[in-house]
């Protein structure tokens, strides 16, 4: 008997809601853009095996990866409600690349722990999972974040709240919005792409992301898609990221002349987004970042809609 879960890739910042704002994503391919993570029954504790395409970016020692403090904290988090967690054999395919700006680690988080859950016959609710993902991505991105986690976990396009107890709600996303993602095969760790920024920023450009990022969230309940997509600006991090990224300028404006109506970077890079609606000419533009964009053969691009889903069971084999 085992129980097999999946968690999708998934976009945050969407440029104009910085650290506010993440979505899940879905290749219209129907291909699982994400990683796996398979329980069963272990012979003792906790034991756990890395497999997929990029497994051998992982660390060699299990109690180093991101799933082992996975199990730890839902070890600590049942003993809390007088629970002993079972003895469990994880296996991690790990699917998406490390520090791709894809929301990697939280893909790992996600996974693992809502595998651990379902095999516990689901003795947290969701509001105590959330906060355990963003407690565990905290451990890796030095503190909590939950533009990548929430999307992940609940799917669609999530917005953070952080208040009164309430972690992210869903708000309305435009189902003609073609998102094509691409990812050039290099990596850039959150911390550098974080160090990258200012430390303080001009009362204009907070005003401006203020204000762009409100009429966003207004267009997207009141269905303006023209009027989103035009929102989908950033002020906060891209003039300081698009820097660490190879042919960022070029892939650009290239979009802009395929049709584009928006480009941005995927959370810290270096994986950037484009949002389209006419799906010739999104295939035409992964065309052309497959073969202009991507650095080497660890990259890749997708088509995607974004993931209503979001985590789940996906069955008991990988």
């Amino acid at each position: 008997m085992s129980v097999v879960a999946y968690a999708p890739a998934s976009t945050a910042n969407v440029s104009v809601g910085f650290d506010v704002l993440g979505g899940a994503l879905a290749p219209i391919n129907g291909e699982l853009l994400g990683d796996r993570v398979k329980v069963s029954r272990g012979d003792y504790g906790f034991s756990l095996e890395c497999i997929g395409r990029y497994a051998h970016k992982l660390p060699t020692d299990s109690k180093s990866n991101i799933v082992y403090q996975c199990y730890l904290g839902y070890k600590a988090a049942l003993s809390k409600r007088n629970k002993e967690i079972l003895p469990v054999k994880m296996i991690l395919e790990k699917n998406l690349p490390v520090g791709s700006g894809l929301g990697s680690s939280s893909s790992s988080i996600v996974a693992a722990l809502e595998a651990l859950n379902a095999w516990h016959d689901y003795l947290l609710d969701k509001t105590s999972m959330l906060t355990l993902m963003g407690e565990m991505e905290g451990q890796i991105s030095g503190s909590v974040h939950y533009d990548n986690v929430a999307p992940c976990y609940l799917g669609g396009l999530q917005l953070m709240i952080n208040e009164g107890g309430i972690i992210s709600q869903n708000i309305p996303s435009f189902k003609e919005w073609y998102w094509v993602v691409a990812y050039p095969g290099i990596s850039i760790s959150t911390s550098v792409a974080r160090d990258i920024l200012p430390a303080q920023y001009r009362l204009s450009d907070a005003l401006t992301y203020g204000r762009r990022l409100g009429a966003f969230v207004h267009a997207s309940y009141s269905n303006q898609p023209e009027l989103a997509a035009k929102m989908l600006k950033d002020v906060i991090a891209e003039p300081y990221r698009s820097q660490l990224i190879p042919g960022f300028k070029e892939a650009r404006l290239y979009a802009e002349q395929s049709g584009a109506l928006a480009m941005g970077i995927s959370g810290s890079g270096p994986t950037v987004f484009t949002v389209m609606t006419d799906l010739k000419q999104a295939q035409s533009l992964q065309n052309w970042l497959t073969e202009n964009f991507l650095q080497n053969d660890e990259g890749f691009c997708h088509i995607c809609h974004l993931d209503q889903q979001g985590a789940r069971v996906l069955g008991t084999e990988l």
